[in-house]
């Protein structure tokens, strides 16, 4: 995420006001842009495995998180809706991904829904074709192991195509849009 910590929209999301306005800005601000409700995994959310231990547990971001709108977290333990500041209220789906969209779509009220990962989510709604568009960012780094975004899934027989590629001052950002 290195690409993105360096842009303006990032920096002032965090109470700066400096950072870079170049191509990676530019796509960074039009992925925020017009976003009713965010849909994330349950490690997305947090660390915490199994059961919640109690409620105290608030997300990555602090008292305000970046969303500022409707995140539905999927996972399998209910919790109670948490609203923080700045309009983010968390809500914990554990009917699965189909019930999250449903749910997301009626609360974006016309307005798009991302899907923020991580991998495990953004590999099931892929094998459900439910992602119309996939905005994936490739930086060069070396990862390691961890979880293989599409190994397995056949992209082409899904009905996805690479529909735009731009170079980023530190990242390629590849744009996979599903045919109607």
């Amino acid at each position: 995420m290195e690409w993105l910590f360096q842009t303006r929209v990032w920096r002032t999301m965090h109470g700066h006001d400096d950072g870079e306005t170049g191509v990676d800005n530019g796509l960074a601000e039009s992925g925020f842009a017009g976003i009713g409700a965010w849909i994330l995994g349950r490690n997305m959310f947090g660390p915490v495995r199994g059961p919640w231990p109690d409620q105290s547990w608030k997300g990555w971001w602090g008292n305000e998180p970046p969303y500022h709108v409707p995140v539905f977290v999927l996972t399998h333990h209910s919790r109670a809706p948490l609203k923080m500041a700045g309009g983010t209220e968390f809500r914990f789906v554990t009917e699965g991904i189909h019930a999250a969209l449903e749910q997301a779509t009626a609360a974006a009220a016309g307005r798009d829904v991302r899907l923020g990962g991580g991998v495990s989510t953004i590999r099931q709604y892929l094998r459900a074709a439910l992602i119309d568009e996939l905005h994936l960012v490739i930086r060069p780094v070396l990862l390691g192991c961890g979880e293989h975004l599409l190994n397995g899934i056949d992209m082409r027989a899904a009905g996805y195509h690479c529909a735009e590629y731009v170079a980023g001052e530190r990242a390629t950002h590849v744009f996979l849009r599903r045919r109607a």
